[in-house]
């Protein structure tokens, strides 16, 4: 299982035209964006005491969270995804769905996960033996800048979104509203190093790496 190293920092508005300027200079385009971004929706699973929040806020060392992803509102490519945290590294385990078996599993219908991939497998049990449960939708948009070298990738992320307590994911007409504490978020991610020049590309004076969750922010409403 490979380990990634992560940074995030919070900007201003203000930062993102000099560090997209930057970045737009020495990197190269990600195949998936469209005119150089995307909309990213998720929907979180957490249990019912919320485990997952709580040890994101708690900062425990050795954590995991599962949720679902789709990329532009397509239905066509969603996935499980499984990141775990450990020692300040992270890793991303996935597993592809379709909109019958999301539209299933939102509903509460678990039948057909024992009998799917493993991931999905996974988590079957821990939504019985935990209560795990869709919590909530995050959505935002991402503008992504890939660097080969170290295998670097930078996001800005902006514009998040809240479902409240909406977790119909595959409906377009699911309210969001914007998430209080919502900024600009920088995260740059890489395996064994990181090079010198995107290292420097990335600094802006007043801005140091912070944890951030997205999660975190869409759970302020409750």
């Amino acid at each position: 299982m490979d380990l990634r190293h992560e940074w995030k920092h919070r900007l201003s508005p203000a930062d993102l035209p000099g560090l997209r300027r930057r970045l737009m200079l020495l990197t190269q385009p990600d195949p998936h964006a469209v005119e150089g971004r995307y909309h990213i929706r998720s929907l979180y699973f957490d249990t019912p005491s919320d485990k997952a929040l709580r040890e994101k806020l708690d900062g425990v060392n050795q954590r995991e969270k599962f949720r679902i992803r789709c990329y532009n509102k397509d239905p066509s490519l969603i996935h499980l995804e499984k990141k775990s945290k450990r020692d300040g590294l992270g890793t991303k385990e996935k597993a592809q769905l379709t909109p019958d078996q999301v539209q299933a599993l939102v509903e509460g219908d678990l039948d057909w996960m024992r009998e799917a991939s493993p991931l999905v497998r996974e988590l079957y049990h821990k939504m019985k033996l935990q209560g795990l449960r869709p919590r909530t939708i995050v959505d935002y948009m991402r503008e992504p800048f890939v660097y080969p070298p170290g295998n670097v990738r930078v996001t800005l992320d902006y514009d998040l979104r809240t479902g409240l307590g909406c977790v119909d994911f595959l409906n377009p007409d699911c309210v969001t509203v914007p998430a209080r504490d919502g900024p600009v978020i920088l995260e740059v991610k890489w395996d064994a190093f990181l090079p010198d020049l995107i290292r420097d590309a990335v600094q802006i004076p007043g801005r140091r790496a912070a944890a951030f969750s997205k999660y975190a922010a869409c759970r302020m409403y409750d």
